[in-house]
């Protein structure tokens, strides 16, 4: 498949799906719209160190939402977790970072980014620093901020949605050479992720899967629909083969449900629901072998939840203004 046809036929998908879906079900702001007073915040404009086109790509006049004027701030709903607060520079930046993934251990953490959520996905295709990257926990702190690449070189790509289990990554592309928006896979050998391949045809156009979380026994696959409004649905693993997937009916509703997550020990479900207009966080727990009503965690424009071992959650938060998504940060909610 060529560039054009790519460019053309692809990419008015890509922002819907990569981009965490914190809108309305149309793509737009949801009901509550927070118009918060930005503050100018001074980019650095490193030249060596890993992750400086990152930086200089945000735009000079970009500015940083804070937690002191953001009119909406993610509001909490359970006594087990302290006040959410954004991650520091270097993973927070002017620019938007989203759609946190954390590893068990909680030392590593991979998140999206774009330098400006306004421009459109075809121009995020093409500009050389919209997409996955990884920082590790070192020292007391988050380190340098670097892309991960998963695509040949010269090649065109559009990254997002990842998920990590072991040495295998999981990620959504618009990938040249491939129709549409699919699922593909990586694995990490050497310190690189290696050796990237189309996922296949039964969960990419058989059973058009969403966002998505293995359990860490590898024996259900958790995914949202890939129309709004989502649901979630589940898929047993049986011989090595994915059987057809059936709706988590106690978690659905009917509003959007989607971008599931389940604890490493498989009793919780966590889960992003359109709550009061706005996304939000919900968790359900698993009782004798049966997933139970969801419990509402963090609402106000927090989504995506990832949870390392200890039980502290990484989620998303986006900020408005004028209507306009400006930023996004990831944030987190640590357990007591």
């Amino acid at each position: 498949m060529n560039r054009g046809k790519l460019i053309a036929a692809l990419f008015l998908l890509v922002a819907a799906v990569v981009i965490g879906g914190c809108g309305g079900e149309d793509g737009s702001p949801s009901t509550l719209t927070p118009t918060p007073t930005p503050t100018q915040m001074p980019t650095p404009t490193p030249t060596a160190e890993p992750g400086a086109d990152r930086i200089n790509s945000i735009p000079v006049d970009a500015v940083k939402v804070t937690p002191e004027n953001d009119e909406f701030p993610p509001i909490l709903h359970s006594e087990d977790y302290l006040e959410p607060v954004p991650l520091s520079y270097p993973v927070n930046t002017a620019g938007a970072e989203d759609s946190a993934f954390i590893t068990p251990d909680g030392r590593t953490l991979y998140i999206w980014f774009t330098p400006d959520p306004s421009i459109p996905a075809i121009e995020q295709l093409v500009d050389g620093v919209t997409g996955i990257y990884v920082t590790e926990w070192s020292d007391g702190g988050w380190g340098p901020v670097t892309r991960v690449t998963l695509q040949e070189p010269g090649k065109l790509a559009l990254d997002g949605c990842v998920f990590v289990q072991g040495n295998t990554t999981w990620f959504c592309s618009a990938h040249e050479g491939y129709d549409g928006l699919n699922w593909f896979m990586a694995e990490y050998i050497e310190g690189e992720w290696r050796d990237w391949q189309y996922a296949g045809d039964l969960l990419n156009k058989e059973y058009r899967i969403g966002e998505m979380h293995i359990t860490a026994d590898g024996q259900e696959l958790y995914f949202h629909s890939h129309t709004e409004p989502y649901d979630i649905w589940v898929s047993e693993n049986q011989g090595g083969r994915w059987q057809q997937p059936e709706p988590v009916e106690v978690v659905n509703s009917p509003v959007t449900d989607g971008w599931p997550f389940v604890t490493e020990d498989g009793q919780e479900l966590w889960f992003t629901r359109f709550y009061q207009g706005a996304p939000a966080i919900f968790r359900s727990t698993r009782v004798a072998g049966e997933w139970q009503e969801p419990e509402l965690i963090i609402s106000h424009f927090a989504a995506e939840p990832s949870l390392d071992r200890e039980g502290n959650i990484y989620f998303s938060h986006h900020f408005f203004v004028n209507g306009e998504m400006v930023e996004s940060d990831i944030y987190v909610a640590y357990r007591k």
